[in-house]
Formats: structure tokens, sequence, C-alpha cells
């Protein structure tokens, strides 16, 4: 079974997909800047889910471990943080779930200086890494709802296809339909839905919309 790294776990999207790789069998490390918060919350959500199935560490020695890294920050750490890891992720999957969000305007949609998070990621990192865009466009209020298959599609953009297969395997395991979206460069239309959803959560009083494609087989 892989070993999963997620860095950024101890956010609410981080920890959801954790849990929900860990009470698949799948060994999950918790990544943060500081180990010692790392190691706290996971020891939070081995309480929560009543078994020591997750770990804790600091980024890089997570990423190290990893057969698959997922990065789960915020966009204002996203450079640094592939920054720190870099060596670590070299010859891996990385699986990019950031969005270029920029606060107060969250429910609009901003392009970063390289179009993407994703193609940034893929930029920084090299051509020996498989950067995968996913993840986006899911709810953390879904993702925590532990026992329940969570109603959204997930779009998983990648050059690399089996990286991309690899990616749609995790996420029927975290209880969702994996959707091939296409290359990488895709990911800048899926990182431009986030605002869109959360623009409709707002104005429709609703919490965790998400994306549905229609006219595939269930």
């Amino acid at each position: 079974m892989l070993t999963l790294a997620i860095l950024g776990g101890t956010g609410k999207e981080g920890a959801g997909l954790a849990m929900r790789w860990a009470l698949q069998n799948y060994r999950v490390l918790i990544g943060s800047r500081s180990a010692e918060r790392a190691r706290q919350r996971a020891a939070e959500m081995n309480a929560e889910l009543g078994e020591d199935y997750l770990a804790g560490a600091a980024n890089a020695e997570a990423a190290a471990a990893a057969d698959v890294v997922i990065l789960s920050v915020p966009y204002s750490a996203h450079k640094a943080t592939l920054k720190g890891v870099r060596p670590q992720c070299q010859g891996k999957i990385v699986v990019d779930l950031t969005v270029p969000l920029q606060p107060p305007a969250i429910t609009s949609v901003t392009l970063p200086p390289g179009n993407a998070a994703a193609l940034e990621a893929q930029a920084l990192l090299g051509a020996d890494v498989r950067v995968v865009a996913a993840f986006q466009n899911v709810s953390a209020v879904k993702l925590r709802q532990l026992d329940t298959p969570v109603d959204c599609d997930v779009l998983v953009c990648a050059d690399d296809a089996a990286a991309k297969a690899a990616v749609i395997e995790l996420v029927a395991a975290a209880g969702m339909r994996g959707i091939d979206a296409g290359a990488l460069k895709n990911a800048v239309a899926a990182e431009a839905l986030t605002p869109v959803l959360l623009h409709i959560n707002r104005r429709y009083r609703v919490q965790g919309a998400g994306i549905r494609i229609t006219g595939l087989d269930a």
C-alpha cells in the first residue's frame, strides 16, 4: 500500500483527506512546517478515529518517506513549501490541491503569474516530478463527514497518464469519482472553479457546493 504525505495536513481539507485515506489502509503522514504541530495534529485525528492510523513529521521528512506527496496549503505558502521539499519530491507524484485565492476577494477568479498553481508547481519541481492537479473543488466540510461518500466529482489534470490514473484511484479511495480532465494546463479551469463555488455557497447560503459531470456512467 502506498505511503502518502499530506503537506498542509493540519488544515481542514488536508485533514479530511488524510483520515479518509487512513481508513482505507493507506499509510498517511501529516506534514507541517513544525514537526511538533504535525505530530500534535496527527494525534488529534487518531483520537477522533479511535486508532493510531496517522503520524506527523516536518514537511521534508514526510515527503522523503512518501510514495505520493499531496500539497494542501494556502497559495501564500505554495512556493515556499515546494522549495522546501523539492529534493524529496524527485521521481514522485505530487498532487497539488492549491487554489490561488487572493483574500479577501475569495469569490473572484484570480490567475497567478504562472496561470495555475499546479503549473507553477511543475515549473518549480522540474521534469522528474509528475505533478497532478486534483481536489480543488471539494468542500472540506464534506470531506470531514467520514462515513458518507462526497457528492462531488474530482477533476484530475496531468501530463503523465500513469500519474493521473494513480490519483484517480486515490480519489475513489477517498469516496469520490475522479474524472480525467486532460492535461495539466487544464488545471487553470479547475482552480478557477473554486471561487465560483465559494460565491455560490455565499449567494445561496449552502455549505460545500461541488460539481458533477453529467452524461457519464455512474
